[in-house]
């Protein structure tokens, strides 16, 4: 399972608000949708995320794995 939780901590430490990420970034509402919901987004938005928070994508996403996920 994707989960973006590291991004919003991280947001927080760096006082980057959502908002921010709108007016600042241009980030589309839908965008921070899905990262909420933990939802697929590009790669090419998480290399934004990281960029604008000066962060190594551990900081933006992270994958947690369960018995379903590995096939068995």
């Amino acid at each position: 399972m994707i989960d973006y939780s590291p991004l919003w901590e991280t947001m927080k430490e760096k006082n980057v608000s959502t908002y921010a990420l709108i007016r600042d970034y241009n980030f589309s509402k839908g965008t921070l949708d899905s990262l909420k919901q933990n939802r697929n987004v590009t790669l090419n938005t998480i290399e934004m995320l990281c960029k604008i928070l000066q962060v190594p994508i551990e900081k933006v996403v992270r994958i947690i794995y369960d018995d379903t996920d590995l096939g068995e």
